[in-house]
């Protein structure tokens, strides 16, 4: 016993220097992970796509650390108007934002007019339609827009781009929240249960589809997709280069067979030029190198095509290291 004791202690000098040689030879063959350059992309909530494009970005990035040196996360947030003053301030390297709130913040117009134009903000590429989706109960009698008036109605949680769309739409409309019997200011993680349970009748999210908040809203509780049109809505698109009118696909959702039109804006990925030219590089490098990989990693990504993420929905300015790669791919 005596002896059996000590032989690991008389081997332990040597097991210990092969572990140094290892460890040294190791971290000549790759860079560490404690190493690589950390980039979070703010996101929204985690029921939104928002959240799944940017976590299907870190995949295509965090594959890659190895030769680039970057490792990527994607971090559930309130949405655009959040990730753009995040942006900002520097807490955020990446974010995604509605094309709409992204042209204001480089202006310093609408919600930032107080904060003036962000003159560091820059564009990477555009990704996903995002129509302003109206979905109402349908025992609600919720069959357009105006209906809406005097009925219980989710708005979004303050700080998302839903929310923010929404209330241009109310402008539009002369609206203010003392039209509604409830305004309602709930997440997208928590809207769905809210209407199966009636707690409201109706709610609107600015969003790629399909999604699943929606889908959980048209599963559970029978709820429609309503036609978002009408004079003021036209106004809207007519005077702001920013919004589109599009149409949700009819099919995508139980119960609701038919195309349902509305308009609608661009989901953008957005930086700042506090990020270096060379991770913003190997960033588009891994989406724009693998875009067919990309577009089968969610389904509202399916019909990009590369010259529209280049052009569709950017306000702001390329950021050095995007453009750097789209004239070496010949997209600029």
């Amino acid at each position: 016993m005596i002896a059996s004791s000590l032989a690991p202690r008389r081997g332990a000098p040597a097991i210990a220097a092969c572990a140094m040689l290892v460890a040294c030879f190791s971290a000549l063959l790759a860079p560490s992970s404690a190493q690589a350059e950390k980039v979070v992309i703010g996101t929204g909530s985690t029921a939104g796509v928002y959240y799944q494009v940017a976590r299907a970005i870190c995949r295509l990035v965090n594959r890659e650390t190895a030769t680039h040196g970057l490792s990527c996360e994607a971090v559930p947030t309130d949405g655009s108007l959040f990730n753009l003053r995040a942006l900002r301030s520097g807490e955020l390297q990446l974010g995604l934002a509605q094309s709409d709130w992204q042209f204001h913040a480089t202006m310093g117009s609408g919600p930032f007019e107080a904060e003036g134009a962000d003159a560091d903000l820059r564009a990477l590429f555009s990704v996903h339609g995002e129509p302003f989706t109206l979905v109402a109960r349908r025992d609600a009698g919720i069959l357009s827009l105006d209906d809406l008036r005097g009925h219980r109605v989710n708005l979004g949680n303050p700080g998302s781009g839903q929310r923010a769309t929404m209330e241009v739409v109310m402008a539009a409309k002369g609206w203010s929240l003392g039209d509604f019997a409830l305004a309602e200011q709930l997440g997208a993680s928590e809207q769905s249960l809210a209407l199966c349970h009636n707690r409201v009748q109706a709610l609107v999210y600015t969003v790629g589809h399909p999604n699943p908040s929606v889908a959980k809203a048209v599963g559970l509780c029978d709820a429609i997709l309503v036609e978002v049109s009408g004079p003021e809505v036209d106004r809207l698109v007519a005077e702001n280069s920013y919004y589109a009118y599009t149409t949700v696909p009819g099919g995508i959702y139980d119960g609701n067979a038919e195309p349902v039109r509305t308009f609608g804006v661009k989901a953008t990925v957005l930086s700042s030029t506090r990020v270096s030219e060379e991770a913003v590089h190997a960033m588009v490098s891994a989406v724009f190198d693998n875009l067919d990989e990309f577009r089968a990693m969610h389904p509202a990504l399916g019909t990009l095509s590369a010259q529209s993420m280049v052009s569709d929905g950017l306000s702001a300015p390329l950021h050095d290291g995007a453009l750097r790669y789209y004239r070496e791919k010949g997209l600029q």
